[in-house]
């Protein structure tokens, strides 16, 4: 259950409120699921930790088994700069609940779970030296199973929920052993990450509108900001200390292919939002986001470090 330093939050600054930022970097193949390389961990990745030495601030990288294998110095790099080492499961893939159809891309079975986890546990603390106790899903994927097994394995927090998608949770809480997405009495925090809830969604299906990404790299730094102040105010009224929850990724920060991908038997081409101003533009906007934050009186945490306070 939340301290009493964060129940009954009240914001002491009606322009102003103190409230808490999660960023998490989830560490995987370029485009997600539509590549199998690591340019952007490789060039994007220096490039952020840049930008977050220069600002002062920690985030945590979620690394999939397969990435940290395959970037032992780039994970190296991100531990010795201070940042929490998570992880992101054993590849790019559906281990929870899947919220929208991908094509040939079915979820792991829920007896594949505990196996591919702890096989991925095990390479991410090979690799960095540290075992990781803070979990995302691929694409915020998450499931009753997979809360249950990150339990077992040790982990303190997953930061899986979509927000956007569920809109029952306005804090971060712990889950319910039969129903991730209700509170209950686990040991692990689930973190959601957040959207706006205010708006009128225009998805009825999937109310994809309502999140956070990629808003600060197809549109602006401030027009994210608009959803951040919505959610913040949102909370607060509501007597919850707000807590935002980012997430973003290294390809992000390292200029992408925008045309077809060929690879043999098929080609594809993912939808231009996807990839829309990786690079220079991103990296700018990142910045911007970032101070836009600390102005609002922001306090930068690792999962690991908001655990702790829940």
């Amino acid at each position: 259950m939340p301290t009493e330093a964060i129940k009954g939050y009240q914001m002491t600054n009606k322009d102003n409120p103190q409230f808490d930022v999660v960023f998490g970097i989830d560490m995987e193949t370029d485009i997600g699921s539509f590549t199998p390389f690591y340019e952007g961990v490789k060039h994007g990745t220096p490039r952020l930790l840049s930008i977050m030495k220069r600002r002062d601030i920690k985030a945590t990288y979620f690394w999939t088994g397969h990435a940290a294998e395959n970037n032992p110095k780039t994970v190296k790099q991100v531990h010795n700069a201070g940042h929490e080492t998570g992880c992101h499961g054993l590849y790019h893939e559906t281990l929870g609940d899947p919220l929208f159809p991908l094509p040939n891309n079915w979820p792991i079975l829920p007896a594949e779970v505990e196996g591919r986890l702890t096989i991925a546990t095990k390479m991410v603390k090979q690799v960095s030296g540290v075992k990781p106790i803070s979990f995302r899903c691929p694409r915020l994927w998450g499931s009753t199973t997979v809360v249950n097994v990150l339990e077992k394995l040790g982990y303190t927090s997953d930061a899986s929920l979509p927000l956007y998608f569920y809109r029952n949770k306005i804090e971060p809480y712990h889950p319910s052993k039969t129903d991730w997405t209700k509170s209950g009495r686990m040991k692990i925090v689930e973190i959601p990450n957040f959207c706006d809830l205010e708006m009128k969604s225009q998805d009825p299906k999937y109310q994809r509108d309502r999140d956070q990404w990629p808003m600060w790299r197809t549109k602006s730094a401030a027009a994210l900001m608009k959803k951040v102040h919505g959610f913040v105010n949102y909370v607060a009224k509501r007597g919850v200390r707000p807590v935002v929850c980012f997430y973003f990724h290294p390809w992000e920060f390292y200029a992408m292919p925008t045309g077809w991908l060929d690879f043999g038997e098929a080609r594809v081409k993912p939808a231009s939002f996807i990839t829309k101003n990786c690079g220079e533009y991103a990296l700018e906007q990142f910045d911007i986001l970032v101070e836009s934050l600390k102005q609002m009186n922001a306090r930068f945490l690792t999962c690991k470090e908001l655990a702790k306070q829940y």
